[in-house]
C-alpha cells in the first residue's frame, strides 16, 4: 500500500517511535503535552528533547558535509511527522534553521559551509535576518546596512520579526552594501553571534503572536557594529541572488510539510465525528460531514503530490524552480487554509475548544495561517511567477518533452542537489506541462478524460493569453486579470502533477486508482474556475473508505502512507 521513499520510510518510523503516541496524555511530546505548553506560548520541552535526541537538526546538512540532507522530499516527508504534533516546534526548533542553512549551502565557501553544518549537527541553531517590518517581504528593499570601513564592515539597522534570534549561534543577514540602490546593492552576511559585539547590539523584545505562539520571534538593533568583511556570504551585491535560489527549496519544502497540519485536523475532526451521534445518527453519516471530509482528503492529497514533484524537481529540473517553487506555495496555502476551515464547520463547538482531547484542533486552525503569508505571501508568489510567463508561452509550453518518470516515482533516482546550480530564471522546457499534454495520448478512464482535456484546454488558453502579455503588465500592480493567469498556472502545475503521479504510482496501491485522481482534477478545476466544486458523487465513497481505513490502522492521509504513532 505504500508510496513513500524506503530509505525516508525507515527514518520516519523511527522519529515517529521517539516521538511516542501523540494522543497519550502522559506523553511530553503528545498532543496534551503540545496544547499546555502552546497555552504559555511555549513548545514541550519533551518535544524539543526527543528532536533532539534523534539528531533532527542534521537532516538540514548535505550529506558531502557529514548530514543526512540528500533528496528534498525525504526531508520533507520527515519533517511532516514533526508538524503533525507542534508547527510551532517544527518551525520554531527545527525549519527556522534550514531558512538560514540554505543560503550557506547555496552560496558559502568551503570555510563556511563547513562551520555551519558543525553548528547544525551540533544542536546549535542559525537565524534567518532577513525581514523588516517596515518592509514586510519586500527584503529587497531593506535598510539594514553594511558599510565598509577600515577593511571591515559596519553593521547599522533593526531585523524584525526573526526566528530564534536569541537563540542563535549563527545569523544570516541581509544588507545593503552600495548605498546608491539597485539590483546588486545587498549581500548576505554569515555571522556568530559570538563575533557581534555586545556593547553595540540590543535584542528586541519577543514579537507575540495569534498561532505558532510557540515559535519565538524576536529582534535585534545593531549600532556601529563592526565585523570581519570575510563574513560576506558569496561576492558582494550578490545578495538578493543568493535568495532567488536558496528559497526555491524552503519555498516547496515549508508549505510541503505545512500539508501535515491539514492530515491533523483531519484526524482529529474525523476522531470526533465518528464518536458522536445527532438526529439519531452517526455524525460522520450525515452527507455534509462526508463531502466536508472527502473534499478535505482529496485536497490533501493533491497538495502533498503536487509538492512532492515539485521537490524532486529540484534534483533532476532545476532550470524551473524558479516558477515551480511560488507556485506551490500560492496553491498549497490556499488549499490548506480552505480545508480547515470547512473542516471547523464539521467540529463546531469543538473547533473553539481549548482543553479536552480535541483542543489540538484550534490550536492547528491557528498555526496554519501563516502558511498564507510566512516566508513569502501569496501574492507575493504570483509576482514572482509573472515575469516569466510569457517566455514559458513563447518557448515552453507549446513543444515542452513529458517530465522524466524518475520524478513521480518515490524510489526514482535522483541528481544530487545542486542548490548554487539552480537558476533565477527558468529555463526553456517545462516538464510538467509537457506531461499533461502527453497523457491525452493515454487511455484513460471515461470518468477522466474529460477532466484531464479540460486542464491541457486550460493551458492553451493560458499560452495564448501569456504570450500576449506586455512587459508593462508584468510588474507589482499588474491587473487581477493578469494576476489571475499566474494562478492558472499553478492549478495546471497541480493538475499534471497529480496526473504524472497517477500514471506512475505503484499498481495496487490507492495512488494506481482513479477516483482520487478525479477527485484532485475536480477540485482544482473549481479552484480555477473561482467555483468551489465538491469531489463527484460516485467518487466520494472511495475516498471515504480508504480515509476511515487509514484511520483505523493509523496511517498518514497524504500521499505517503506510514504509520502515525
Amino acid at each position: 500500500m505504500s508510496d513513500i521513499g524506503r530509505g525516508a520510510g525507515t527514518r520516519v518510523a523511527a522519529l515517529e517511535e521517539r516521538l511516542g503516541d501523540p494522543w497519550d496524555p502522559a506523553n511530553p511530546a503528545g498532543f496534551a503535552a503540545i496544547v499546555a505548553a502552546d497555552e504559555h506560548e511555549e513548545t514541550p520541552e519533551g518535544g524539543r528533547t526527543a528532536l533532539d535526541d534523534f539528531g533532527i537538526l542534521a537532516e538540514f546538512v548535505p550529506s558531502a558535509l557529514g548530514g543526512r540532507l540528500e533528496r528534498v522530499d525525504h526531508l520533507v516527508e520527515l519533517m511532516r511527522s514533526v508538524y503533525r504534533r507542534d508547527p510551532s516546534l517544527g518551525l520554531g526548533h527545527c525549519s527556522s534553521s534550514l531558512l538560514g542553512a540554505v543560503n550557506v549551502w547555496t552560496a558559502g565557501s568551503a570555510e563556511q559551509r563547513r562551520y555551519a553544518a558543525g553548528l547544525l549537527l551540533a544542536g546549535e541553531k542559525i537565524s534567518c535576518a532577513f525581514h523588516e517590518l517596515a518592509h514586510g517581504n519586500d527584503i529587497g528593499s531593506v535598510e539594514f546596512a553594511a558599510t565598509p570601513a577600515d577593511g571591515r564592515l559596519v553593521l547599522n539597522g533593526r531585523k524584525e520579526s526573526i526566528t530564534n534570534l536569541d537563540r542563535a549561534d549563527a545569523v544570516v543577514f541581509l544588507a545593503r552594501t552600495d548605498p546608491d540602490g539597485g539590483p546588486r546593492s545587498s549581500s548576505q552576511l554569515f555571522v556568530p553571534v559570538s563575533d557581534l559585539a555586545p556593547e553595540r547590539i540590543q535584542f528586541l523584545p519577543r514579537f507575540r503572536s495569534v498561532g505558532m505562539r510557540g515559535v519565538r520571534l524576536g529582534g535585534i538593533s545593531l549600532d556601529h557594529c563592526p565585523i570581519d568583511a570575510s563574513k560576506l556570504l558569496g561576492a558582494p551585491g550578490t545578495g538578493m541572488d543568493t535568495v532567488a535560489r536558496a528559497f526555491q527549496l524552503t519555498r516547496i519544502a515549508l508549505p510541503a510539510m505545512s500539508t501535515a497540519m491539514l492530515d491533523t485536523a483531519l484526524r482529529v475532526t474525523l476522531h470526533h465525528v465518528r464518536g458522536r451521534r445527532l438526529y439519531g445518527r452517526g455524525v460522520a453519516d450525515i452527507p455534509m460531514v462526508r463531502t466536508t471530509l472527502a473534499n478535505a482528503f482529496a485536497d490533501l492529497l493533491l497538495c502533498e503530490a503536487f509538492a512532492a514533484i515539485a521537490a524532486r524537481s529540484l534534483h533532476m529540473l532545476p532550470e524551473l524552480g524558479s516558477v515551480y517553487a511560488p507556485a506551490v506555495k500560492y496553491l498549497l496555502a490556499g488549499f490548506l487554509l480552505d480545508a480547515v476551515e470547512q473542516l471547523s464547520l464539521v467540529m463546531g463547538a469543538e473547533f473553539y475548544r481549548r482543553d479536552g482531547e480535541h483542543a489540538v484542533f484550534q490550536k492547528m486552525a491557528r498555526d496554519i495561517k501563516p502558511v498564507a503569508f510566512g516566508h513569502i505571501a501569496r501574492a507575493a508568489c504570483l509576482s514572482a511567477m509573472l515575469p516569466q510567463l510569457p517566455v514559458l508561452a513563447r518557448r515552453a509550453w507549446r513543444d515542452a518533452a513529458p517530465a522524466p518518470a524518475a520524478l513521480f516515482i518515490a524510489d526514482g533516482e535522483l541528481p544530487p542537489l545542486d542548490l548554487s546550480g539552480l537558476r533565477v530564471v527558468v529555463g526553456r522546457q517545462d516538464g510538467l506541462t509537457g506531461t499533461l499534454r502527453a497523457a491525452l495520448d493515454d487511455d484513460f478512464p471515461a470518468s477522466l478524460r474529460p477532466l484531464v482535456e479540460a486542464h491541457a484546454q486550460r493551458l492553451g488558453s493560458l499560452a495564448e493569453a501569456c504570450a500576449a502579455l506586455r512587459p508593462r503588465d508584468l510588474s507589482i500592480a499588474a491587473s487581477v486579470e493578469v494576476r489571475d493567469l499566474a494562478a492558472a498556472y499553478a492549478s495546471v502545475l497541480a493538475a499534471a502533477a497529480c496526473v504524472g503521479t497517477w500514471r506512475h504510482a505503484t499498481p495496487g496501491g490507492f495512488l494506481s486508482r482513479p477516483e482520487w485522481l478525479a477527485a484532485a482534477l475536480t477540485r482544482l478545476t473549481g479552484r480555477a474556475l473561482g467555483r468551489p466544486a465538491d469531489v463527484p458523487t460516485d467518487v466520494e465513497e472511495v475516498l471515504i473508505d480508504e480515509l476511515l481505513d487509514r484511520h483505523d490502522r493509523s496511517l498518514g492521509f497524504g500521499v505517503s502512507v506510514h504509520r502515525y504513532r
